[in-house]
């Protein structure tokens, strides 16, 4: 009798360390990608371009009459752990600046493709925002499409990345709730400023992006390189961490 109460009392109390044992999670925990690494696809955009521009409408003659020429450049901007990629226009008939930014959707439930927004500031000093996703299989589209636009019309801003020296944007336009074809409104096509159309992109890596290097920065005695001016000073500020980080990329590696 005292036997089977004995067993009787370790088996309940076997039950309550079970009952108050909180269960273990097999599950991984997402990784969480950074703003910098989100952004790598478009590293080949960082520097100077010349862009020529076209309206879609008109005849041979108009569209010649209103093309134009302008010059876009594409640099890093750093701000804690926080990375986006700013451009700047001169001489653009739309824009004067504009950042393109890792924005992931949060209430995700599934893996998608990372997104992003793309605000830009037209000549009139508003601003239009673009949000979208970039694919990069059979070609580099990136395609924005804009919130709060014209009332009645949808927009988009797709980019092209056809070379390293070489990529065309574009606005498309077609009447919201629809799913007829965009009609473009009118096209840019940009080429690297300083770089042959057959070239093929070599030389050091930028030790903050992983870019091209085009700037040289002396630290202790030794030369570094970074792709802009971005990433030139986000180097100075701290340049410990980032060569560090550039040693360690080096070690795995081998």
């Amino acid at each position: 009798m005292i036997a089977a109460v004995l067993v009787f009392a370790t088996l309940v109390s076997q039950i309550e360390t079970v009952r108050s044992t909180p269960p273990v999670c097999s599950c991984e925990t997402p990784s969480v990608t950074k703003p910098k690494d989100a952004l790598q696809s478009f590293n080949g955009l960082v520097g100077s371009w010349r862009g020529n521009g076209v309206p879609e409408s008109g005849t041979k003659e108009e569209k010649l009459a209103n093309a134009w020429n302008e010059k876009i450049a594409w640099s890093w901007k750093f701000k804690g752990d926080d990375a986006w990629l700013e451009l700047t226009f001169e001489k653009s008939k739309n824009f004067t600046k504009g950042e393109l930014r890792f924005t992931p959707d949060k209430d995700a439930k599934e893996p998608v493709p990372h997104r992003f927004t793309l605000v830009l500031t037209l000549t009139d000093k508003s601003t239009a925002t673009f949000v979208g996703t970039f694919t990069d299989k059979d070609n580099k589209v990136l395609a924005l499409t804009r919130t709060g636009g014209p009332a009645g019309e949808e927009q988009r801003m797709v980019f092209n990345l056809l070379h390293h020296n070489r990529h065309l944007y574009r606005l498309e336009t077609r009447p919201a709730g629809t799913t007829v074809a965009f009609s473009k409104l009118y096209q840019v096509g940009a080429t690297k400023e300083g770089v042959a159309f057959a070239d093929v992109p070599k030389g050091p890596v930028c030790i903050v992006s992983g870019g091209l290097g085009t700037i040289k920065v002396p630290y202790k005695g030794k030369d570094y390189w970074v792709c802009c001016s971005g990433c030139r000073d986000e180097f100075k500020d701290d340049p410990e961490k980032y060569i560090k980080e550039a040693e360690k990329k080096a070690k795995e590696k081998k």
